[in-house]
């Protein structure tokens, strides 16, 4: 795992332009929203996602409001670090880092899917 970190790091860094007085700022700050979105997501999957016959209405009800409450945890957190990072790196800095995040995480999966992997029905991209 701390390959994949150090790659991370170093993929962000790059794409966001962070100059070295920006990065001694940005990464503790940027440590502690991924450390918090990290117990979101640990706790969120303990939701139960499918629904089965055999559970009442009210289950289901309780499932999906668990489910909201945690994607508007993940919502609530991002937009608190949004307004936090604009306070060590520009707006435009803090757009390119949202995007940065996701195109490693393409680019993660598809190095592990491996050659031909990725791929959908008949070779189409599931891009």
């Amino acid at each position: 795992m701390g390959q994949l970190e150090n790659a991370k790091i170093a993929f962000i860094t790059t794409r966001v332009a962070l100059t070295q007085d920006q990065a001694q700022k940005f990464w503790p700050l940027y440590n502690e929203f991924a450390d918090k979105r990290r117990d979101l997501n640990r706790n969120g999957r303990l939701l139960r996602r499918d629904v089965t016959d055999a559970m009442s209405d009210q289950q289901i009800r309780e499932n999906y409001a668990q489910s909201f409450t945690k994607r508007q945890q993940e919502l609530n957190l991002e937009k608190e670090y949004f307004e936090k990072f604009q306070k060590v790196i520009s707006l435009r800095q803090v757009a390119q880092l949202f995007i940065a995040e996701r195109d490693f995480t393409k680019e993660v999966i598809r190095r592990v899917a491996g050659p031909g992997g990725g791929r959908g029905p008949a070779g189409t991209s599931n891009d």
